[in-house]
């Protein structure tokens, strides 16, 4: 089975574009409610598998709280108290910026990075959206007494360690190894299995996944950003984990079980959030109305919108 089309691109009245891709629902009980193209095939989380990562920290010694731990499972905007939380989780584990490895980068948020570039700053490691996440993997190397300067490394205890956790939470084995963006090793599932593990993460009653769940729907602001999606969609359902990820992914569990995973076939971000709030309708869960489509602009105003397409609004 192919990807199937899964977003129209709507100007005025027109069809311009579509986007195919792969999606997957599961109720309460796990249950397939909605399969859509591709969901059983191997493909990169990449950053959706962040939450799970986070998991693996905890569960060896990593003692991260609230704002801070849902920085670890962050694509942060570059925001001003998401760089100070990097710092923070830095300072309090002995560590110096110099120890990140991730790429060096700027802020991803709009309003984030117009400051970055007003004040004249260039690229740097902690800027990237990555870093949280890096600078909790630091940290996890120091309460184990880990090497930290190879902790990128596939075969270092720590990337293991989120081997491990990955399959654990997905319920199967890992499909494929690359390199993430950020430079971290990358371990790839299905869609499924990304459901699956978002699942987990949000019904659990306690334990280290009760706070992964509790840090990012609390503080979403620290998963995202100020306007991003991804902290919208946290606020308006209540115990909700979302995570977004780059080349079109997104996934979401919900305290109740259900949960949803996309992956837009050609890698826009434009669609994703429109199709993942398209399956948790049809799963009977509210979402924002301002994520239902996702506006075509035409001279700075909306001319138009990116619509789910028929298959998935039933």
């Amino acid at each position: 089975m192919a990807h199937e089309l899964v977003a129209e691109v709507w100007r005025g009245g027109f069809l311009e574009s579509v986007h195919h891709g792969s999606v997957i629902a599961l109720d309460r009980t796990g249950r397939e409610v909605l399969t859509v193209g591709r969901p059983h095939d191997i493909t990169y989380p990449r950053s959706s598998n962040k939450p799970i990562q986070a998991l693996a920290m905890l569960r060896h010694g990593l003692d991260l709280q609230d704002e801070l731990l849902a920085l670890a499972c962050a694509s942060h905007s570059g925001e001003d108290f998401h760089i100070d939380g990097v710092h923070r989780i830095l300072r309090a584990h002995g560590l110096a910026e110099d120890a990140l490895q991730c790429t060096p980068d700027l802020p991803i948020g709009e309003d984030a990075l117009k400051a970055h570039l007003a004040a004249g700053r260039t690229k740097a490691p902690e800027y990237m959206n990555c870093s949280g996440k890096h600078a909790a993997m630091l940290a996890t190397c120091v309460v184990n007494g880990w090497s930290t300067h190879d902790y990128l490394d596939p075969a270092h205890p720590l990337q293991n360690a989120i081997r491990d956790t990955l399959e654990e939470l997905a319920g199967e084995r890992i499909g494929a190894e690359g390199v993430d963006g950020c430079g971290a090793p990358l371990f790839g599932i299905s869609l499924k299995g990304l459901a699956r593990a978002f699942s987990t993460l949000a019904r659990a009653a306690d334990g280290p996944e009760r706070r992964i769940a509790q840090a990012m729907n609390r503080h979403p602001e620290w998963v995202g950003g100020t306007n991003r999606d991804v902290t919208k969609l946290m606020r308006a359902i209540p115990g909700a984990v979302a995570k977004d990820g780059a080349e079109g992914v997104y996934a979401i569990g919900l305290p109740t079980g259900e949960a949803v995973a996309c992956k837009i076939a050609d890698g826009s971000s434009r669609a994703r959030a429109v199709v993942l709030v398209a399956a948790l309708r049809r799963l009977g869960v509210g979402a924002p109305d301002e994520l239902a489509t996702f506006p075509v602009l035409g001279h700075g105003r909306a001319v138009g919108a990116i619509k789910p397409s028929p298959v998935l609004v039933g």
